[in-house]
């Protein structure tokens, strides 16, 4: 007969899927504010297709390619959205995490692995781009700016690219010596991007060092494929190539977050 050791008797079992547990965690809170995260999920895509596409849009008599401008507009406007939700959901409450509230600490005494604790903060992330695109798609829908049956794609795509940007933005914001950096990372990053990776007007239009830039960022890419995939025409680039940029960034990110919570939690 094999001896148990108190100290293994005391120490609490894992769940079968401990990442689970975290996502369940992030969910049960996120119980009591969904309600208020809805309303603007649907009123931010209205004001933004009346804002951009209807009244932007009417000073734009050609469209872009032949192309009515807010549905040329619209799944750049999808994909950038989805990317602001993942890196504001991947900033402050990561840092909050570490150094106010310290639940990764907490979690890491249940004990949960570092992984775990990554994998299941990111599964909530996802979920919230998810819900948050899904809301965009069915409102632009309602405006008739979806040419395509194929613009349910644009989904998987946004979910790729939330991994693509909120994985790295996990590492960085857990580096962060203070907020004040997170605040850096919007201005000189999120907002370049936003307004620059195609989402408002063709990147060819850019001089060539900017080019270059756009097409560098995950955005782009993102862009380019959600484009396609509203208008049914041809990407830029091709797919498999935009895909395999996506997942690198997605993989690079989640080993350096990996890398900074297992140094700041594990002694």
């Amino acid at each position: 007969m094999v001896e148990v050791s108190v100290a293994e008797q005391a120490r609490p079992a894992l769940p079968r899927m401990p990442a689970l547990a975290v996502l369940e965690h992030y969910l049960v809170g996120y119980r009591r504010t969904w309600r208020a995260g809805v309303f603007s999920s649907f009123l931010l895509p209205v004001l933004t297709v009346l804002g951009f596409g209807v009244g932007v849009g009417a000073y734009v008599d050609q469209g872009v390619g032949g192309v009515r401008y807010l549905d040329w507009l619209v799944p750049g406007l999808i994909a950038s959205t989805a990317m602001q939700v993942a890196i504001g959901e991947s900033t402050w409450p990561v840092l909050s995490n570490f150094r106010w509230i310290k639940t990764y600490f907490a979690q890491s005494a249940a004990p949960l692995r570092v992984g775990d604790i990554l994998a299941g903060h990111l599964a909530f992330v996802l979920f919230r781009v998810l819900s948050s695109s899904a809301a965009f798609l069915i409102v632009t829908g309602l405006f008739g700016a979806l040419r395509s049956p194929w613009a349910v794609v644009t989904l998987p795509v946004v979910l790729l690219l939330c991994l693509a940007v909120a994985a790295p933005t996990f590492a960085f914001s857990a580096w962060a010596p203070s907020d004040s950096y997170l605040a850096l990372l919007f201005r000189f990053a999120v907002i370049p991007m936003t307004l620059f990776a195609g989402v408002f007007f063709p990147v060819g239009s850019l001089p060539e060092g900017l080019r270059w830039l756009a097409y560098a960022t995950p955005l782009w890419h993102a862009v380019d494929l959600c484009r396609a995939a509203t208008l049914d025409v041809a990407p830029q680039w091709s797919v498999p190539g935009h895909l395999l940029y996506l997942a690198a960034w997605a993989l690079a990110g989640w080993l350096l977050a990996r890398h900074v919570f297992r140094r700041k939690l594990v002694i």
